[in-house]
């Protein structure tokens, strides 16, 4: 296999499904034409391809027919790739940043989503939303969210984030051929990440989750950038005895839930790295699910949860959350959940650790709570449970 970066993966399904399938086509600013498309077709001038050049030369290779450049009108974008769909293409329309979808989420929340529910199963919305998410390139606050969450909660909406380039090649190309609307989020500090990549098409079934580390000491579940930040913390707690497994979902909707709940239920604890909203995310869902079928016990006395409310944009490469590691995990500085429930370890339970934030400041605290909640000692004997 090809080592490529997770933006050559991207750019390389669009091509290899665009050349496949004449209905692929591409909607977006700054797409094609460079100038804001007033050169004219003879000059052949190529856009810049996006914010961050996924995209550059497909206009070249393909057409203005089949690379539409629009204003900058997050609505239009959206509206028409809903209208192509309707009438049997296969539009994927780049939304840029993933912080702009209000502009333009009624085409998508009220429309797209509902076309199979509405007109009984006759009608179909094949498109797919790129976009871009996640902090850490000092885009400030309108440019550094990551929303995946509030997609996840619409019904009819199917939600991928991809964290390695032979994912995001594979997710992508099953994503363009799926009869439902895909919200594709690529996270914009994964772009030079590289891998590799096989030239050939492939694809990724949605909802099949990925374990980039096995182990059965302790479970983190993260999506995107932080999964690599999670095998940073895995590696580093193996060379000190403590067997760390990491689930990388890939897809949130659908959700590989019996992926998830098998790790769990082997390792008897889990740890939940978070990039999207401290309240309502996709953390939550996954702890609430994993209470509900592994019967998890909780308690608010153990002091986990995350301050909420606006944070400051720190500076180049450091996370959006500008908090300390004690502020992301108070019991940091705490005896190890001394005031919460410890209880003998049995098959109905486990500890839920949700982690919120980029995880770059807080690694080092969650490798600090891991290593003394999983002591040899320890590690067999008992159960911490953290409130989520």
């Amino acid at each position: 296999m090809t080592i490529k970066t997770y933006r050559e993966a991207v750019k390389e399904a669009l091509a290899q499904e665009m050349e496949r399938d004449e209905r692929v086509v591409l909607i977006g600013e700054d797409l094609r034409g460079g100038h804001g498309g007033n050169a004219p077709e003879e000059a052949k001038i190529e856009a810049f391809g996006g914010v961050l050049g996924v995209t550059k030369g497909l206009w070249t290779q393909f057409g203005s027919d089949r690379v539409i450049d629009t204003p900058i009108t997050e609505s239009a974008i959206i509206g028409m790739a809903a209208g192509a769909a309707a009438t049997g293409l296969r539009p994927v329309a780049e939304l840029m940043f993933m912080d702009f979808f209000g502009v333009s989420h009624d085409a998508l929340y009220n429309q797209a989503a509902k076309f199979r529910y509405m007109f009984g199963g006759k009608a179909r919305a094949p498109l797919v939303m790129r976009g871009m998410i996640g902090a850490g390139f000092s885009a400030a606050a309108q440019h550094s969210q990551s929303p995946y969450n509030i997609f996840a909660t619409t019904p009819g909406l199917k939600v991928v984030v991809p964290s390695t380039p032979y994912d995001v090649k594979g997710l992508l190309i099953q994503s363009i051929r799926d009869d439902d609307p895909v919200v594709f989020c690529e996270h914009k500090m994964l772009y030079d990440l590289k891998g590799e990549v096989p030239d050939e098409i492939y694809t990724i079934p949605l909802g099949v989750a990925n374990y980039t580390r096995e182990g059965e000491d302790v479970t983190i579940i993260a999506l995107s950038a932080m999964v690599h930040k999670a095998n940073q913390v895995a590696d580093k707690l193996a060379r000190e005895g403590i067997s760390v497994e990491v689930v990388d979902p890939r897809t949130i909707s659908p959700l590989d839930e019996e992926g998830i709940l098998e790790s769990v239920a082997s390792t008897g604890r889990v740890v939940i790295v978070d990039e999207s909203a401290a309240r309502f995310g996709f953390a939550h869902d996954v702890a609430a699910l994993i209470a509900s079928q592994r019967r998890c016990q909780t308690t608010s006395a153990a002091r986990a949860a995350v301050k909420t409310g606006p944070a400051p944009v720190g500076a180049r490469r450091s996370p959006i959350c500008a908090r300390s590691a004690q502020e992301l995990l108070p019991w940091s500085s705490q005896p190890p959940l001394s005031s919460g429930v410890i209880a003998e370890r049995d098959h109905d339970a486990c500890t839920i650790c949700p982690v919120r934030g980029t995880l770059a400041a807080a690694a080092p605290s969650m490798l600090a709570w891991l290593t003394s909640s999983l002591s040899p000692s320890a590690r067999r004997s008992s159960i911490r449970v953290a409130a989520p």
